[in-house]
């Protein structure tokens, strides 16, 4: 069995999974009561599977792509070397090569190319951008940062820089407004309003060791085990602190500036409250759709953020006409959709909680990532030296704020007690 044959059978039981949880509840809705407790146990483990398996799936495609990758690379050097090196970067790869080896100076600097994109920049489908992703050092490293945020999955603006001073960018707090101008009198005056937000570049670090004989061997993929081990370290770090960073010491993270759209019921703890009350349930989440106005919400990066907790409860919320306002999609590797948004979800999201904002919706492009440079690597062969091990360092810098505050994104915040 060739691995898109497995992806497509794993996407088969999920949609499977998905009707046997849709069944259960449609049963207890019909009926007019809650889940009983044998019930509410075969929800939780079908919930529980259906996350299991998006896990599968982005495993098999993640592979489904590394295999290509290798494939591609083997292809070039049995048919052109000369293309295999242009498009790893050419002289700039082996001197990495060298630098890793110990053949090079202690410090290497990692610097963007051009054609690297963070926008929906995602190794798991050819439609996810795994057909444009670079094979260069920076450019896997980034996948792998990208794969692990989701504020950067969901296609925030960002901007790369050489140096890290602090960089001002301007901010909108409100819009100029129209209105009907009656002849021989004057039009009345309406400015838009902005702000300024500083973006510094905090610094983010990771240490990776590898053993002699891992650096020795000819035949192991050292530039994209160390892509990845540091783009996913990098990645994680610095996603945590793109949703909730407080601005002191670290970045602004989204949530920090993004207002309330739709808040929930007392009396629910933070939840949603029932699908079947006019105001709660699958309300509660098209109030905060409309919150944020359409030219944002048409956005090609307006998204849904939660985690994946928050996003078990909502898949067991109807509309009014009995429609689940959770729709699974059918291709794998494509998110699934509320009300015909893409849905990410990340650890870091709080989860439903008095007062806690458990979802963010909006145009992710209103979100800005400021990147410092590249990414230096430096080496140390005496860090571990009782060891045997060769130590390497990451280090990146970044910060991030939201920059547009006149309802590009809105988060649902539960209610009071």
């Amino acid at each position: 069995m060739i691995m898109s044959e497995l992806a497509a059978r794993l996407t088969e039981r999920r949609n499977s999974v998905w009707e046997q949880a849709k069944a259960l509840a449609d049963k207890a809705a019909e009926e007019g009561r809650q889940f009983t407790g044998e019930e509410e146990a075969s929800w939780q483990a079908l919930d529980s599977e259906l996350d299991a398996l998006d896990k599968r799936i982005k495993n098999v495609l993640a592979g489904e792509q590394r295999a290509k990758d290798a494939e591609d690379a083997m292809a070039a050097l049995r048919g052109n070397p000369k293309k295999k090196e242009q498009e790893r970067g050419g002289a700039g790869d082996e001197e990495l090569r060298k630098f890793l080896r110990g053949e090079g100076g202690r410090t290497f600097d990692v610097s963007p190319d051009a054609k690297v994109s963070f926008r929906d920049l995602s190794k798991l489908s050819s439609g996810a951008g795994g057909a444009t992703v670079p094979t260069s050092f920076y450019g896997s490293l980034v996948a792998h940062l990208v794969e692990t945020s989701a504020i950067l999955q969901a296609g925030a603006t960002v901007l790369n820089t050489s140096s890290g001073e602090a960089l001002q960018v301007p901010k909108t707090t409100a819009h100029s407004s129209a209105a009907i101008a009656p002849e021989t009198s004057p039009i009345t005056e309406s400015d838009p309003a902005f702000g300024q937000v500083s973006l510094g570049a905090y610094k983010y670090g990771t240490v990776i060791q590898v053993s002699r004989e891992l650096l020795t061997d000819a035949g192991v993929d050292l530039e994209g085990y160390l892509a990845m081990q540091a783009g996913r370290a990098l990645g994680n770090a610095f996603g945590a602190h793109a949703l909730v960073g407080n601005g002191s010491g670290q970045p602004r993270g989204i949530l920090l500036d993004a207002t309330t759209g739709a808040t929930g019921p007392t009396g629910e703890g933070g939840g949603f409250g029932s699908q079947s009350t006019v105001g709660e349930g699958a309300d509660l989440l098209i109030e905060l759709f409309h919150s944020v106005i359409a030219p944002y919400r048409a956005s090609g990066s307006c998204r849904w953020i939660m985690n994946d907790t928050t996003a078990g409860v909502i898949r067991r919320i109807k509309t009014t006409d009995g429609q689940y306002i959770w729709q699974p999609s059918v291709i794998a590797g494509t998110p699934d959709t509320i009300l015909g948004k893409p849905v990410l979800t990340d650890p870091n999201v709080p989860d439903v909680g008095l007062g806690a904002d458990s979802v963010i919706f909006g145009d992710m492009s209103q979100f800005f990532v400021r990147m410092a440079g590249g990414v230096r690597f430096e080496r140390s062969d005496e860090f571990a030296f009782n060891a045997d091990l060769v130590t390497f360092r990451a280090l990146m810098r970044a910060d991030a704020a939201l920059v547009d505050l006149t309802g590009a994104v809105k988060t649902f915040t539960g209610g009071a007690s």
